[in-house]
């Protein structure tokens, strides 16, 4: 979903100034092939599922198979963006797409697509046909939807929840027994996906509008999409503490009284506060939804 947490180089992946491909020198074509992935957002939401592994208790095989078909995974949907928005990203000068600059050839990154692929296809099944399904059409199958046109049309939230409300699911499936994760795990991934859809295409409001893109947050606007996806975030939160069984930890407390305070400072900060509160909230969500 433009890679799961971020997106087309989103407030996490966006380069600062100077072209994809450059810096100290130009790095090798691999780093570039690893940057037109999203490989940053790939690799978080690839720790996530690692975390949720240790979390259910999977024996090391599954943890290993599930974990590795989640990042193969997210690897093609960033691939796939970055090509499908190749014209786009070189219509807005996008200087930090290795496609967009041609510092990386488009064969490199369609051969490195399917062959990821078949790689993701191979590790959900080794996962177990149940987590398997839920992987290839449910979380990595609504990346690439989104991908291939939803994000251009009021139903652009959609995949982001599908795809975080059923990480869990992929990864309490492939357990013995297989289970479905419970409500609220389901629950709280889909309410930070759609969280992390609005606060990823803040930045890109512009370029995207210049380019026919108009998912919900250019619909609704900048300020109700950042309130809003604050009070999604913040709800996340809330399930994570209050939804498994048993009293929380009293740490568990102190970091939901810390997202109060972030979300009033996203609602009524000036400047970039808002954004910077708003992102840390997310990642207070993943701690909790992945500890607590």
């Amino acid at each position: 979903m433009r890679n799961v947490i971020t997106g087309d180089g989103g407030p996490w992946s966006r380069a600062t100034g100077t072209r994809a491909g450059e810096g100290c020198g130009a790095p090798p074509r691999a780093r570039a092939l690893l940057a037109a992935a999203h490989g940053g957002p790939a690799l978080a939401v690839t720790v996530v599922t690692g975390l949720l592994a240790l979390r259910v208790g999977l024996r090391p095989t599954a943890a290993a198979a599930a974990t590795g078909a989640v990042f193969a995974g997210q690897l093609t949907i960033g691939w796939g963006n970055d090509l499908l928005d190749l014209s786009r990203d070189r219509a807005v000068g996008r200087t930090d797409k290795p496609l967009a600059v041609g510092s990386l050839p488009v064969g490199w990154v369609a051969r490195a697509l399917v062959v990821t692929a078949l790689a993701s296809l191979v590790l959900s099944a080794l996962a177990g046909w149940r987590s398997a399904l839920v992987n290839v059409v449910l979380a990595t199958g609504a990346g690439h939807a989104y991908n291939v046109g939803l994000k251009a049309t009021r139903w652009s939230w959609v995949p982001y929840t599908c795809g975080f409300g059923m990480l869990p699911s992929v990864v309490t499936l492939a357990a013995s027994p297989p289970h479905w994760a419970p409500w609220w795990m389901t629950a709280a991934g889909a309410a930070l996906g759609v969280g992390a859809h609005l606060l990823n295409v803040l930045p890109d409001l512009a370029d995207d509008e210049a380019t026919g893109i108009r998912g919900l947050p250019h619909r609704i606007g900048e300020r109700p999409s950042r309130v809003l996806a604050a009070a999604l975030l913040t709800a996340a939160s809330v399930l994570a503490v209050t939804g498994p069984a048993g009293p929380p930890p009293a740490w568990a407390w102190t970091a939901l009284a810390l997202v109060a305070v972030l979300a009033v400072l996203t609602w009524f900060g000036r400047g970039r506060a808002p954004f910077r509160a708003a992102v840390a909230i997310a990642l207070l969500d993943v701690v909790l939804l992945t500890v607590a």
